[in-house]
């Protein structure tokens, strides 16, 4: 079976299912944090919505059929917004959120950045009531939308979560060996190198992760029982059963990699 295909995503969350893992949007989860989760596994299903929004309809109709909500992050520029599809979704029952760049858009005026901000933030809440955030970064992107949150405190907004800063920040609590993410930001689910700002966490117990199709992913999370807390990350755009638009995904994102890692590499990350 090819990998990065609608059958394969079938796949692994009825695998998932199967290992009694249970589903947690963003939302979902930072709400019930502090409570804490017990013996739950828990799976947190997160997608960007980079381009391409009737591929992330294709995975919510998935999930829906499975009983399975998720997070899906778009975008303000054209090419993810895209109302019908955001409306779509939302009537699905997922997570609807904003996936910013504003100090992008705004040529690294934190001011301005912060007014545009609050304003996608509110169009973004027409849709459904946001609670949680992400950035967005383009790796051949100058700025880094996250230093918005040296100035101003996303909280003030009504925001419960960004994972970046409460999920993914090294200074967050991690039992050892317990909680894992996973993105398939580079075509693959071990694609750190490629990567220069969405890096996957975790560890297993001789501190080595061998995850990069997902078949890996199913056989890792079946086998290491240990593990409490995953998210996985998605791109939509790259997950089809149509041949033609899978090779050309392929293909693309090889030629991509290849500046990825040529900047991975200036950085010295």
């Amino acid at each position: 079976m090819r990998d990065f295909t609608l059958q394969a995503y079938n796949h692994l969350l009825q695998s998932l299912q199967k290992l009694s893992y249970s589903f947690y949007t963003l939302e979902n989860y930072f709400q019930h944090r502090e409570s804490g989760f017990g013996h739950t596994r828990i799976i947190i299903l997160r997608h960007d919505v980079d381009k391409k929004p009737a591929k992330s309809l294709a995975l919510a109709q998935i999930e829906a059929s499975l009983g399975i909500h998720a997070t899906y992050y778009f975008r303000i520029v054209p090419e993810s917004n895209q109302p019908d599809f955001i409306r779509r979704i939302a009537d699905l029952g997922h997570e609807i959120a904003y996936h910013y760049e504003d100090l992008t858009i705004c040529k690294e005026d934190t001011e301005k950045a912060y007014e545009s901000f609050q304003k996608n933030l509110a169009y973004f809440s027409t849709y459904y009531p946001v609670k949680t955030i992400s950035m967005h970064g383009s790796p051949a992107g100058k700025y880094d939308n996250r230093d918005i949150w040296h100035t101003y405190d996303y909280r003030l907004s009504g925001i419960i979560g960004e994972p970046y800063f409460d999920f993914l920040d090294e200074n967050v609590n991690e039992p050892d060996g317990s909680r894992f993410y996973f993105t398939d930001t580079a075509g693959m689910w071990d694609g750190d190198k490629y990567n220069v700002r969405d890096k996957s966490i975790g560890r297993s117990s001789n501190g080595k992760v061998k995850v990069h199709t997902t078949d890996d992913l199913i056989r890792f999370l079946t086998t290491n029982r240990n593990v409490r807390e995953v998210m996985i990350n998605t791109h939509p755009q790259r997950w089809t059963d149509n041949k033609a638009e899978w090779l050309l995904e392929y293909t693309t994102q090889k030629a991509k990699n290849i500046i990825k890692r040529f900047l991975v590499l200036r950085t010295g990350q």
